[in-house]
């Protein structure tokens, strides 16, 4: 295990979980650095702390390093106690498309998807495997290609039918009959007679996804360390933070993205727009007496309550919604999983009745940080905290938050966008949409 470095604040330094790839620089190094600006390996390093190591902390961490000035000396620091998805972001459903459960196209939709995409060819290179491979093995990335909406409702049935209209050429819109339908899926329930499909769309393994993002962060900083004029590096701290300002005299920028727990940290506390929900998912398998298997052909299906199978006899089925929860535990209890089955199985048997015959496993859970509803949806939270904070110090403090249930879509762009604002120094780089929340009132 390395030793911390000596930058790091003394009530951070005990009982420290490390992993890095990359040598720490010792104490008389990092003291002896000239404060003059970065660049080069006699210059003083950036430095930013990333307060969370889930979907937005990894894609903050990665696009910090990539966009570092050339010719710099980059070291992020990650500080999440749980680890790599130890929090809310590993236990999501991970279906990824860039519609809403409608099937609208979200806004800036196609951004959206494009840089999710982005991250997730880095994640796979570092795990060494291929964007085309779906097979359902633990070790790959995406479980599944394609995802299938069935409406249940005649007025679901409307709007899927005038949504399919349009859509992104990146991620397009199938319409299928009853046959094509059930041809895919066999056992599907269409009570309209016909279904979307999403085929581009993915079914991702959260977990798995966040460790080789992870490891693709590590592997940019040993590429960038390899040129004579850049060093850059990544270090991971199993640490709970619980003030922000003993950091700043040791960053450049602290950027919080800790989801639902952002609104724990003293500072942040009842100055956040943010409403919190406890999510549940219900995993089944097929009994090993049963002989019938889910095609490793066939797509996930989203519909009232989704059903993301990972495997010919596994799935996962998500998720309720139990809002103003302050429960963040992703231990069920057995009274908590009965009423998640008695509420997600009705739901999952109308599109798919042969669930009936797969027998429950387990139940996990995680809690959501669901921001305000506006005119183009619920946006993240972005932006510098500084004036929130009363900050004074050299240190600058941003937030990526509100993520809700779409942070596997949401967290490619507003990674990049932080990071390079964080960078910068400027938050015009982040569009107002994203920043409005945060306007100081008069």
């Amino acid at each position: 295990m390395l030793s911390p470095p000596s930058f790091a604040p003394s009530h951070i330094v005990p009982n420290l979980t490390l992993y890095s790839r990359r040598t720490v620089a010792s104490a008389a190094a990092a003291t002896a650095a000239s404060p003059s600006p970065a660049g080069g390996h006699g210059r003083r390093p950036l430095r930013y702390a990333v307060l969370g190591a889930g979907f937005a902390g990894l894609s903050v961490a990665w696009h910090l390093l990539k966009h570092s000035p050339r010719d710099s000396r980059v070291s992020v620091d990650i500080y999440d106690e749980n680890g790599v998805g130890g929090g809310a972001s590993g236990v999501s459903g991970g279906l990824l498309h860039p519609y809403s459960p409608k099937v609208k196209l979200l806004w800036r939709g196609a951004e959206f998807w494009k840089e999710s995409m982005d991250l997730l060819r880095s994640a796979e290179q570092a795990n060494g495997t291929s964007v085309s491979n779906t097979t359902s093995q633990d070790d790959n990335l995406i479980w599944r290609r394609g995802i299938v909406r069935p409406p249940t409702t005649e007025k679901a049935a409307a709007i899927l039918l005038e949504n399919v209209q349009k859509c992104l050429e990146s991620c397009s819109l199938q319409l299928l009959d009853s046959d094509a339908a059930q041809r895919l899926i066999p056992g599907l329930c269409t009570p309209f007679d016909f279904a979307v499909y999403m085929p581009l769309a993915l079914n991702i393994n959260p977990k798995k996804y966040l460790q080789a993002l992870f490891s693709a962060c590590q592997n940019l900083a040993d590429e960038a360390s390899s040129l004579p004029s850049e060093q850059k590096e990544i270090k991971l701290y199993k640490q709970h933070v619980d003030n922000l300002h003993l950091l700043a005299g040791n960053y450049d920028s602290v950027i919080i993205c800790l989801g639902a727990k952002a609104c724990s940290l003293p500072e942040l506390a009842n100055k956040l727009p943010l409403r919190t929900c406890r999510g549940v998912i219900a995993e089944f398998q097929l009994p090993s007496t049963t002989v019938e298997e889910y095609d490793s052909q066939s797509a996930s299906i989203l519909s009232d309550a989704w059903l993301a199978f990972q495997g010919p006899r596994t799935v996962s089925i998500g998720s309720t919604w139990q809002w103003i929860s302050e429960n963040d535990s992703s231990t069920v209890s057995d009274e908590e999983s009965l009423t998640a089955i008695e509420e997600l199985l009705p739901k999952a048997s109308g599109v798919y009745p042969r669930i009936s015959k797969w027998d429950f496993v387990r139940a996990r859970a995680g809690i959501r940080a669901m921001p305000p509803l506006t005119t183009n949806g619920s946006l993240p939270l972005l932006g510098c905290l500084d004036d929130l904070l009363g900050n004074k110090s050299n240190c600058t403090f941003w937030l990526v938050g509100g993520l809700g249930a779409r942070g596997l879509l949401y967290h490619g762009l507003v990674g990049k966008l932080t990071a390079k604002a964080a960078i910068s120094c400027n938050e015009n780089i982040i569009p107002s949409e994203f920043t409005c929340w945060n306007i100081v009132k008069p």
